[in-house]
């Protein structure tokens, strides 16, 4: 007996000598695992899984499947290089219905595989403006699917010809009477989502169900836009009814107004034999996601109350079916915002940030409880079986030091369908964050992570590195991210800390909304207060070595910091506001800045005057190292020409990097591994002992 302890001591410390490093290649070339659709039987579960590659050309995408019991390991259901996306079970979890660009393919066409015969998929739309989202209608007959036309196209030749003709024309240029203009990275076009239906067979005729209506033809008229800036597909979360007589769906008829208020996203209910929708929510709020029960008596939806705020918790919402009136909410005691959402007999699962975690919850008789007692990593795509005996949960889980895999949740645990990743992260020299909280001056909670450098030695010293998260509606957790990956920044022997400063998400509405009319003071000193308390805390992280830095509103706080302390040997700032005023003219979400500032920045408020970096100038000594995307439009590339501009002009070090094909975020491998690569550099130059 103690000789085979011995070994296996002897195992464990040269497994943890033989650890290797974190390095850009080793994270990027894991695979990645999709989120998970369970059969309705509840027997089998579909997933995706992507295995990158720095040239785009060898990455590849397929849809893999496994046993919801575990009873066999994964297999792949596709081989091909496009990818799939949307996947969605027929009733009788036959056949899987999935979006794909395959060979011979224009544009995204809708594909059916019956998983239970084998075989290859068969496409079975060919219109011309591409087909994504399918969903199976009740009987499993017919397919329902989106696709964006050109306005006042009657059918998809009327499509094809308006396609052509601007294909044709000599001129160039774009032409708009309102807003939105432009989106993320991407100018906004003409066209428009509709949904469509079809007899699930190759060669069927699809069907417009909107074209000819009232609610179509309106100039604000469109559906809920991405979030992640990818591509211009805008959805509108449909849902077949029980009966399968007619789909409900979101949309907005006030996108034109974006320019002077939130547009407002409500339900709807068209009839499949065609005719004008009708309208089901209300009230001043908006809503995603429709979801039915599996009984088919109730409906269920994510709520956002539209208030004087610019952040509102999402609460879950129910109707009976039919729905009319205002809905019950049923999280209103719940002080977290509604993530995803599975329904089941008697229970409801839902997932929501919760301290740097993302947790699952369980809601019966009115009540949310935690679904599991000790939190860890962050949940995702939660997917229930709507016709097994017993319900089947599965999700997606993974942590900071996990990678996400395919999880069945049972009883209060999560049991591990899935293994693609773990080996390699096992082998990987990580450790989980350290998670630490102080109470700021303002009398606030203020929840961090602190994350430790490969081969760590308590006894060491090592310099700091505070990055901070964006948003400012948002939160940094312990999962795997690769624009900020936190142990890659820490690879070559940083601590690194990670503030949830107010405005944060995961610590209830009024934290998130406390920044609203104090987008810097407040959250500067809580980063300056936090790297005094994970000074205090931890002696291994030396402060006489510090630097700051982050993306996008963690870019713009970064600037904050430039104007108005030196505590830092050196800052770090990709894709942040240097100057709110100019900003608010170029970037594409003009009334949020003006909800955000108190006012329009024409009336010269006094946020607007005294929370502007741009102001500052005059204080500006730290080095800074400043990175953007040209093809940002959110933030757009002046306010890094601005920032750059000051710097020389007022002869404070910097150095500035355009990335000419990237857009808010960067997202090119080659240029990703660049990019860690200029952070090393300069973290090396400015945190030399």
């Amino acid at each position: 007996m103690r000789g085979r302890t011995l070994a296996l001591f002897v195992a464990a410390v040269l497994s943890m000598a033989a650890k290797d490093p974190v390095t850009h290649e080793a994270l990027y070339l894991m695979k990645r695992v999709g989120d998970p659709v369970v059969s309705p039987d509840g027997k089998w579960v579909v997933f995706s899984v992507t295995e990158p590659a720095y040239d785009p050309k060898d990455q590849v995408s397929d849809v893999w499947i496994v046993p919801a019991n575990g009873s066999a390991a994964p297999r792949r259901l596709t081989a091909t290089k496009s990818g799939e996306s949307g996947l969605a079970w027929s009733p009788d979890s036959q056949r899987l219905a999935f979006s794909a660009k395959r060979e011979g393919d224009e544009v995204n066409q809708i594909y059916i595989l019956d998983v239970a015969l084998g075989g290859e998929a068969l496409r079975v739309t060919s219109i011309s403006t591409g087909a994504h989202s399918p969903r199976f209608s009740p009987d499993g007959s017919t397919l329902l699917f989106t696709s964006s036309v050109y306005p006042g196209a009657a059918d998809d030749e009327a499509n094809k010809k308006i396609a052509a003709e601007r294909k044709a024309r000599k001129y160039n240029a774009r032409l708009y009477d309102g807003f939105p203009i432009r989106y993320w990275d991407q100018w906004v076009g003409e066209l428009r989502p509709r949904l469509f239906v079809q007899a699930a067979t190759p060669g069927a005729k699809a069907r417009d169900l909107l074209t000819g209506t009232r609610l179509a033809s309106l100039a604000g008229f469109g559906g809920r836009p991405r979030t992640d800036g990818g591509g211009q597909e805008e959805s509108l979360d449909a849902a077949w009814a029980p009966d399968g007589k007619s789909i409900v769906f979101v949309a907005t008829v006030d996108r034109d107004a974006g320019a002077y208020r939130f547009p407002l996203y409500r339900l709807y209910e068209v009839p499949v034999t065609g005719g004008e929708p009708r309208q089901i929510s209300a009230d001043m709020a908006s809503y995603s996601s429709p979801t039915f029960s599996p009984d088919g008596k109730q409906l269920y939806a994510e709520r956002t109350p539209r208030t004087e705020k610019v952040y509102n918790l999402a609460r879950l919402a129910r109707w009976s079916w039919p729905a009319q009136g205002d809905p019950e909410i049923l999280t209103a005691g719940f002080d977290r915002s509604v993530e995803a959402f599975a329904v089941a007999p008697g229970r409801i699962w839902l997932t929501a940030e919760d301290a740097g975690h993302v947790r699952l919850y369980s809601l019966e008789a009115g009540k949310v409880q935690p679904a599991e007692p000790a939190p860890a990593g962050a949940y995702s795509g939660l997917s229930i079986s709507t016709k097994a005996a017993e319900p089947v949960l599965v999700a997606s889980w993974g942590s900071s030091v996990h990678p996400a895999e395919i999880f069945r949740i049972e009883s209060g645990s999560r049991r591990a369908l899935t293994y693609f990743t773990t080996a390699e992260a096992e082998k990987l020299d990580w450790l989980p964050p350290l998670h630490f909280t102080f109470t700021s001056k303002k009398g606030r909670t203020i929840h961090n992570m602190l994350v430790r450098p490969p081969a760590f030695d308590p006894n060491k010293k090592y310099p700091l590195v505070h990055i901070i998260h964006g948003g400012p509606n948002n939160m940094w957790r312990d999962q795997i991210t690769l624009r900020w990956n936190y142990h890659l920044l820490a690879s070559p022997g940083y601590v690194i800390l990670l503030t949830n400063y107010t405005g944060s998400t995961g610590f209830g509405e009024q934290f998130a909304q406390w920044i609203e009319g104090d987008p810097f003071v407040t959250p500067g000193e809580e980063l300056d207060q936090a790297l005094e308390e994970a000074v205090r805390r931890f002696p291994f992280a030396d402060a006489s070595r510090a630097c700051a830095g982050g993306a996008s509103y963690g870019g713009s706080l970064a600037n904050w910091l430039l104007a108005t302390t030196d505590r830092y040997r050196c800052l770090i700032n990709h894709a942040g506001i240097f100057n709110l005023e100019s900003m608010w003219g170029t970037t594409d979400i003009v009334y949020w800045m003006e909800a955000r500032l108190d006012g329009p920045v024409w009336e010269q408020g006094e946020v607007w005057r005294k929370q502007n970096p741009a102001r500052y100038a005059a204080n500006f000594k730290t080095p800074i190292l400043v990175t953007h995307g040209e093809n940002d439009f959110r933030v757009p590339l002046g306010q890094a020409l601005e920032l750059w501009s000051v710097l020389q002009r007022r002869r404070v070090p910097g150095r500035l990097i355009v990335f000419p094909d990237e857009n808010h975020w960067i997202l090119k491998p080659e240029n990703s591994r660049f990019f860690y690569q200029q952070v090393h550099r300069w973290l090396a130059e400015h945190l030399r002992p």
